[in-house]
């Protein structure tokens, strides 16, 4: 993907058959015509489009976008879909829009509705878990945008259906893949005929923390950009930058098979001491790394303002800003990955504490009181700890860069399509990864462990969990051969111990063989379109 697509609009399309992989269209076309059929029968009418957000796996990069160092994810064929009618029935300039949200599992997720001020957004009660609370954030951060356009902007009245099949709390984003299909809605809805990929990404990066999480920026990006057939490399520094990495050609194909641990957390419900609690220590590394350096941080794009990427830059810019010019502290034109490297050899010296920091330990350091730290990093995304392990985020986030670096170059190599230890030096380094994230970022869980053990023994190269961590999903790499048999290692030795009458559909759900899939797109209905065309 050049520089130049960044500026992509959305796709538009009257086919699904691009958005999902061949073996699994008869499936979509059913599940999109049953969703048109409940439209139908709620509303008495037909949709005019449905706008649609995949989930994303994360091969590697875990934990790192929130510091603003590359990630490297790629979408899935689970998603979320909003079928959408548009309606200026009854509606008048000072009158409330009112916003029927429904949902085609109305057992699991409970008929709601949105109602919005005709100058004001709509509210989000951010402690209530609510699922209407993602299509909410989406709407505001849409709002928000038409109204820089126009100021007297006042959305119109919708009619919408959800249908989602990307696991909550399963470590493969489904938040983000609602929060991007439901500000792609609102835009459509209101006459925004060509939406731009990048704007997108950015107003659902700042719309999900409405709804209570520190997001850092992949997950929209994977949802939104990816090509289907291509992993995604997306970067945060000096903005944000998205481009294609194709997969080489190699005569055993490459496969990803993502196992669910089915230990749910949610991040947006165990994020004071899970999530949230990890972008507040990152954060607060680099604010003490700089101040033990004698470096004054800029403010940048991470959630809170200062991040462990914009201390690698003011180490070697002389303490100015991302975008600033480099000056002459230290030396700008060491290579990228030295630097890293570096950065990840003084954390031991720097933040020496391994039992952690106290909140008054980090406060004297900064020259805050307890309060004014809080005020700064705790408030808007409040945490539940009372040490923070300043040195060990900092040196799994740097280590992990360094192993997105290692990846990216493997899968960019001319030479790698005759290696035949690719697939096993790219297995190791998603091993690495888990390592880190079990011992030095500690976000894993002992069922996430296993399941990378037992995949291991049946023959895959590398494990490794996804997503935020603290249980949800796993991602493997795994030879075209051994896909059976890691899938009955799982079954063995995982799902039949922990649920000896588990069913079929359910051990079906368990296993994904996964392939790059498609970003967002809006699916319009011609009065000649059919879905198998």
């Amino acid at each position: 993907m050049p520089a130049s697509t960044m500026d992509e609009s959305i796709p538009v399309t009257q086919s699904i058959d691009s958005l999902y992989p061949d073996a699994n269209v008869p499936a979509q076309r059913e599940r999109w015509q049953n969703l048109i059929a409940q439209f139908e029968e709620k509303y008495n009418k037909k949709p005019a489009f449905v706008a649609r957000s995949p989930g994303r796996v994360n091969l590697i990069g875990e934990h790192v976008d929130y510091s603003l160092y590359e990630v490297l994810p790629m979408a899935i064929a689970a998603d979320v879909l909003i079928a959408v009618a548009v309606s200026d029935q009854g509606k008048t300039k000072d009158k409330d829009v009112v916003i029927p949200l429904l949902n085609i599992d109305p057992r699991k997720h409970q008929a709601s509705e949105c109602t919005v001020p005709p100058k004001g957004l709509a509210e989000i009660d951010a402690t209530r878990h609510e699922w209407t609370n993602y299509f909410k954030a989406g709407f505001n951060g849409a709002v928000d945008l038409l109204r820089k356009d126009d100021p007297d902007f006042s959305p119109r009245n919708m009619e919408i259906l959800v249908d989602g099949n990307v696991p909550a709390g399963g470590g493969l984003s489904s938040s983000a893949a609602f929060v991007c299909a439901s500000a792609l809605a609102v835009l459509r809805a209101n006459g925004r005929q060509i939406v731009k990929k990048k704007e997108l990404v950015e107003l659902a990066i700042v719309s999900e923390r409405a709804v209570g999480v520190n997001s850092g920026g992949m997950d929209q990006s994977a949802s939104v950009f990816s090509i289907k057939g291509d992993a995604l490399s997306v970067s945060f520094s000096p903005e944000l930058y998205a481009e294609a990495v194709p997969f080489p050609k190699l005569e055993t194909a490459i496969t990803f098979m993502i196992a669910q641990s089915f230990v749910t957390s949610d991040k947006h419900v165990t994020a004071p001491r899970c999530y949230n609690l990890r972008v507040v220590e990152c954060t607060l590394a680099a604010e003490m790394m700089a101040k033990s350096l004698g470096l004054e941080l800029q403010d940048d794009s991470g959630p809170l303002g200062r991040s462990l990427r914009g201390l690698q830059h003011a180490y070697y810019s002389g303490g100015k800003s991302i975008e600033d010019p480099p000056a002459s502290l230290g030396d700008f034109n060491t290579p990228y990955k030295k630097q890293l490297e570096t950065m990840l050899s003084m954390v031991p010296d720097v933040l020496d504490k391994e039992d952690g920091y106290t909140r008054e330990e980090i406060a004297t350091a900064l020259s805050l009181s307890v309060t004014a730290l809080e005020e700064k990093y705790m408030t808007k995304f409040p945490v539940d700890a009372a040490r923070f392990m300043l040195g060990k985020r900092a040196r799994h986030v740097f280590s992990e860069a360094l192993r997105v670096i290692a990846f990216k170059e493997l899968l960019q190599d001319p030479a790698s399509t005759n290696r035949p230890d690719l697939l096993p030096r790219l297995g190791a380094l998603m091993n690495k990864t888990q390592e880190s994230c079990r011992d030095v970022h500690e976000c894993s869980c002992p069922e996430i462990d296993q399941l990378c053990t037992v995949a291991r023994g049946a023959g895959a190269y590398g494990s490794r969990l996804t997503g935020a961590g603290w249980g949800g999903c796993t991602v493997h790499l795994v030879p075209k051969d051994k896909v059976d048999d890691v899938r009955n290692a799982w079954i063995k030795e995982y799902y039949r111990p922990r649920e000896p009458e588990i069913s079929k559909e359910k051990l079906q759900e368990a296993v994904i063989v996964s392939e790059p899939g498609q970003g967002s797109v809006v699916y319009v209905f011609l009065a000649s379109s059919r879905l198998w065309d």
